[in-house]
């Protein structure tokens, strides 16, 4: 999600959208709140199942654990830093930073339209990937962008040759450069 300078979105009446970290498992309770409060809150929330050893149950999780939405003015910022569950507005530097309204509204959208939404990891493109499932589970390369989906770069060093295969980025999960060095498989 990108952020924005403080004046280029900042309606008429002085409030924007910011994210606010909460307490682990407590966005719903802080949206609860502050909503309570009286305070616009977006708290976007996905269908996720859940298992437990003696049962599987669909539960209502945050889209981004952690983080509340709150469309505020600066100048209020006490009443939402003394609400329980609440840590920190999101900063950008010493002071928080405003979140298009463009981006909230795509998210809305998103969790409106019925659309299956989950939370993913934050990959770019260069970035160096593990695919976590399907037939080349296991394999490690560097992700890339091409067209409208992603590839897979898979290089043979000896070699000097890469092939490149589609896939999904939800097969993939980001790997430190830490661990490919040590090439300790199981400790990442």
């Amino acid at each position: 999600m990108q952020t924005v300078e403080s004046g280029d979105r900042e309606s008429r009446d002085g409030t924007a959208w910011y994210a606010i970290y909460t307490r682990h498992q407590h966005e719903k309770v802080v949206a609860q709140t502050l909503a309570g409060k009286g305070f616009e809150v977006f708290l976007p929330l996905y269908a996720g199942m859940r298992r437990w050893q003696d049962r599987i149950k669909q539960l209502s999780l945050p889209l981004f654990p952690g983080y509340v939405f709150l469309r505020t003015a600066l100048d209020h910022r006490l009443p939402v830093l003394t609400t329980p569950g609440v840590h920190h507005f999101v900063p950008g530097g010493d002071r928080p930073v405003p979140i298009s309204d463009a981006e909230i509204d795509s998210v809305r959208q998103l969790s409106a339209n019925g659309t299956r939404v989950e939370p993913h990891a934050f990959l770019r493109s260069g970035h160096r990937v593990r695919v976590k499932e399907g037939p080349l589970e296991g394999m490690e390369g560097i992700l890339t962008r091409w067209k409208a989906g992603f590839r897979l770069v898979l290089s043979v060093e000896l070699l000097q040759q890469s092939v490149a295969v589609e896939i999904g980025a939800c097969w993939v999960e980001a790997i430190s450069e830490s661990c490919r060095r040590q090439n300790f498989a199981g400790l990442c």
